[in-house]
């Protein structure tokens, strides 16, 4: 249950705590707690669950998004980011899209940072646990219309289009609107640790970290019910980091902890087209998106978001001549996507500001992927029978045929094009090789006793695949080497490390 004992006071302890509630931390403190520490989880956002409002609105954009939906990355090319702030963290806003993390890229990890144990054989384990209480399901039924044209698209042209599964329990006999449930960790690692009688603290903050007398002491702030906030004081023994791939270097170095912290944060970066069709192919109550291209992969891949009237009105908002046609026409509109592992940013925390500041940037050679791919998702997308393409470069003419095709830039032009991402990792890579890594191979922090990082952060660079899957997975691989380890009596009993006592001065 929800921890309310000593509701009036301004300090807890506990064995382990876990700072953050999203894919990696749930993971995490479920197995701890199952294992029989004494775990709290905190997590700044409310405890809402799933329900609380209808998925992709305004009012679960008010309760679950950090900043109203809309992070920057400042840099030449900018690029806006979405983070979840609720317990359960991304899985609760995004779609669970669910993919294992292909070999080539662990060979890479293994290679470029020294990763111990990080084989597919590693993993599997911690993909069979976690599919098996979150599960994975493939659609009862025929896909969506907008999900349909992107892969008779690529039918067409002979490249190859896959239907991605979801984290997701469909009902027996889903109905429009109705289908099932969403799998996140609400619904399913949140409950568990509840059960196993780990403590659960929501709309808490913790601002820093400090080393204090073979611990830790965590200071925050609570927000209670009545929307007060009061200072917050946690003892644990040991500490897992989980807030997110930008969140976590961010509160790691407003700790002073910052060797090789926020300095590789990576994304899957899109840039979207929206189409038109001469036929109905938005229709309220769908089945969610589910198609993706792969036929590029790893150097680009293609898919369909979500594309209701506001979404459609926000990606068109640089084209105020076309507000008219999506009142009168968006259910014969859909937004579509081309998405490349490119662009390298920092985070920095700055003195008086609760969030950190990005900065990205982009090589041209990773614009010109990006061209590329959209490029061929406009192909894709004529082959389908779109009549009007508008890409997401502001200025940029509508598209009408394979003629217009010439009118895209080889380049993206960097002050003109709306990039976002949904996929943030590597901020906080993992590895044995100490000049590139924050954290060893299993995530425990270089240098720093009893502090652990259990989210996307360590992830060394883009996945390729939606990543939720491998954050899940790594947790799991990671939680069950720490229980392994600390049963066999193995934890360090060395002197403080000089980065312990830089910590633990005041």
């Amino acid at each position: 249950m929800t921890d309310n004992a000593g509701s009036t006071s301004d300090r807890l302890e506990a064995e382990i705590a876990i700072i953050g509630s999203g894919p990696g931390g749930a993971v995490t403190a479920t197995l701890l707690a199952e294992a029989g520490y004494d775990v709290l989880m905190i997590e700044e956002g409310g405890h809402l669950g799933l329900d609380s409002a209808p998925h992709f609105s305004r009012d679960e954009i008010t309760q679950k998004y950090r900043g109203g939906g809309i992070g920057v990355a400042m840099g030449k090319a900018k690029v806006t980011y979405v983070e979840g702030r609720v317990v359960g963290g991304g899985s609760e806003i995004n779609r669970g899209l669910y993919h294992r993390i292909p070999d080539t890229v662990l060979d890479n990890w293994r290679r470029e940072y020294k990763v111990d144990a990080l084989r597919y054989e590693d993993l599997e384990p911690g993909f069979d646990a976690c599919e098996a209480t979150a599960k994975v399901s493939y659609l009862p039924g025929p896909a969506a219309k907008l999900s349909l044209k992107l892969h008779e698209g690529a039918e067409s042209l002979g490249w190859q289009s896959v239907e991605v599964p979801r984290l997701f329990t469909y009902a027996a006999n889903p109905e429009p609107g109705a289908f099932g449930k969403k799998q996140s960790m609400s619904e399913t690692f949140v409950p568990r640790f509840l059960a196993a009688g780990g403590r659960l603290r929501a709309d808490c903050r913790i601002e820093r970290l400090r080393r204090e007398a073979g611990g830790w002491r965590l200071a925050g702030r609570q927000q209670d019910a009545d929307g007060r906030e009061r200072t917050l004081e946690i003892r644990a023994s040991r500490v897992f980091v989980a807030c997110g791939a930008v969140q976590t270097p961010a509160l790691l170095r407003r700790s002073g902890i910052r060797r090789n912290v926020g300095d590789n944060l990576r994304f899957h970066t899109m840039i979207k087209m929206v189409a038109r069709f001469d036929e109905v192919v938005n229709v309220p109550g769908q089945f969610d998106p589910v198609h993706q291209i792969k036929e590029f992969d790893p150097r680009f891949s293609m898919g369909c978001s979500m594309s209701s009237r506001a979404v459609l009105a926000l990606t068109l908002a640089d084209r105020p001549e076309r507000i008219a046609e999506i009142d009168r026409d968006w259910q014969r509109m859909g937004i579509y996507y081309a998405q490349i592992t490119g662009g390298q940013a920092s985070v920095r925390t700055l003195p008086g500001f609760a969030d950190p500041l990005v900065r990205v940037r982009y090589t041209p050679a990773d614009l010109q992927q990006l061209a590329l791919g959209l490029r061929r998702l406009a192909e894709c997308l004529l082959a389908a029978g779109a009549t009007t393409l508008d890409p997401g470069i502001g200025g940029a003419p509508a598209l009408h045929n394979t003629a217009d095709l010439a009118n895209l830039p080889q380049v993206l032009p960097s002050d003109r094009s709306g990039l976002s991402a949904l996929h943030l990792f590597s901020s906080c890579p993992m590895g044995e090789d100490e000049d590139r890594s924050a954290a060893d191979s299993f995530g425990r922090v270089h240098g720093v006793d009893g502090l652990h990082i259990a989210d996307s952060s360590l992830l060394c660079g883009p996945t390729v695949v939606n990543p939720q899957g491998t954050v899940m997975a790594l947790a799991w691989r990671n939680a069950m080497h720490f229980i392994e380890r600390d049963r066999r009596g193995s934890r360090s009993a060395a002197p403080a490390s000089s980065a312990e006592r830089a910590l633990a001065e005041p």
